[in-house]
């Protein structure tokens, strides 16, 4: 087996920045051969990359990432790895378009199908009989690529690709595309002939779900990581607390008003209300010690990052959980609302309950948990999963 990573794991803002270098321990970790290198992964500079992958051994690979003043590589262009008696070259390209961030003064990236070419070639001469791409050119350059140069067995293809369940084969190559947020895995089974050469490949995409077992020294090496990263988010929240209430949006005419007025006039349905999960759900974050964590807020609170709306747990207490107006919409546009009161649908639902936050939702199933008027036998929910944080269940 070989594990690699196309590369662009880096997070897209300079508050993340600890979990760049957290995620590149947690890969060389889990046995990663070789990981691609994308313009994200430059945002905090060529060096600190570079010394970082040094530090942890972690064999980063760009075959056309060049040095502006040698034309040198900056990191090693491929890899060549024994699997058994196969040789297996693992060589990586970043688009000559992308924009390089702080460490544009000093590299710069060679037109990617000139570079694969040359690098095929070369693997192929020091024995390499299955080569593997890892591409950060995106969805439609890393095809015209695989359309153009000859000898990839398999092209794994990263920066803003869509998820598609199955590779996709195109000429002699197979391309993978594994979405983004590193919620799925994928594998590719590759049958070779008698001469170790690829006769056929076999690409699916796995999500990583509740059902997927857990390491327990990695999974024990990410909720440290997790415990420690939200803590600092925390006080920075808190930091930050005065500039944002002095650019908040709190006295726009329209905003978010909270389940107490709503219930001045709707008191059985307020009632209802805070049975269920929902009324709930920001403690579940608490719990987890996900309180400060983006990703996961906005589901768990009242309007977050709208108009009016949550802002922090400090400055905005009663605007958390998800309360009368996450499914019913802002309190000060109540007077516009038709006489007739519209139903909630299943769109308003899922636009938290995804297949990656909440993998048992069914609308039908859970509709009647939340209903301020439901009739007839309650319907079970189906067991919640371990590592489930949705507090709308």
């Amino acid at each position: 087996m070989v594990l690699v990573d196309a590369g662009g794991f880096f997070p897209e803002d300079d508050l993340h920045e600890d979990v760049a270098w957290f995620l590149m321990d947690a890969m060389k970790l889990l046995g990663t051969d070789a990981a691609g290198i994308g313009d994200r992964d430059l945002r905090f500079g060529y060096a600190r990359l570079r010394d970082h992958a040094k530090q942890d051994q972690l064999q980063l690979v760009s075959a056309n990432l060049v040095l502006k003043k040698t034309q040198q590589p900056a990191f090693e262009p491929y890899i060549i790895k024994k699997v058994g008696n196969v040789n297996v070259g693992i060589f990586g390209l970043i688009s000559d378009k992308a924009d390089l961030g702080p460490a544009r003064d000093t590299l710069a990236a060679q037109d990617p199908a000139v570079t694969a070419k040359r690098v095929v070639a070369e693997l192929k001469k020091k024995g390499a009989t299955v080569i593997v791409l890892l591409s950060q050119l995106g969805k439609v350059e890393t095809e015209d690529l695989v359309t153009a140069v000859e000898g990839m067995d398999v092209a794994v293809a990263g920066r803003g690709v869509p998820l598609v369940q199955k590779g996709r084969q195109i000429n002699q190559t197979a391309v993978v595309y594994g979405g983004e947020q590193g919620q799925y895995l994928g594998r590719t089974i590759v049958t070779l002939d008698a001469t170790h050469h690829a006769k056929s490949t076999d690409s699916d995409m796995f999500i990583l779900g509740p059902d997927v077992g857990e390491k327990k020294e990695v999974s024990s090496l990410v909720q440290a990581f997790e415990d420690k990263f939200n803590e600092k988010l925390r006080v920075a929240e808190k930091e930050q607390a005065a500039k944002q209430q002095a650019t908040a949006v709190q006295n726009d005419p329209d905003h978010f008003l909270g389940d107490e007025v709503c219930g001045r006039c709707h008191k059985d349905e307020q009632a209802q209300w805070k049975t269920t999960a929902h009324a709930h759900a920001w403690k579940t974050l608490v719990d987890k010690k996900k309180d400060a964590t983006p990703d996961c807020i906005p589901c768990h609170v009242l309007g977050y990052n709208k108009s009016g709306g949550f802002l922090n747990a400090t400055q905005s207490p009663k605007l958390v959980n998800v309360q009368c107006e996450s499914c019913h919409g802002m309190g000060t546009g109540h007077d516009a609302y038709s006489e007739k009161a519209a139903r909630v649908t299943e769109q308003t639902c899922v636009t938290c309950h995804t297949s990656a936050n909440s993998p048992t939702f069914d609308f039908a199933i859970y509709e009647p948990h939340v209903v301020h008027h439901f009739a007839g036998k309650m319907p079970t929910l189906p067991p919640k999963p371990a590592n489930s944080s949705m507090g709308g269940r």
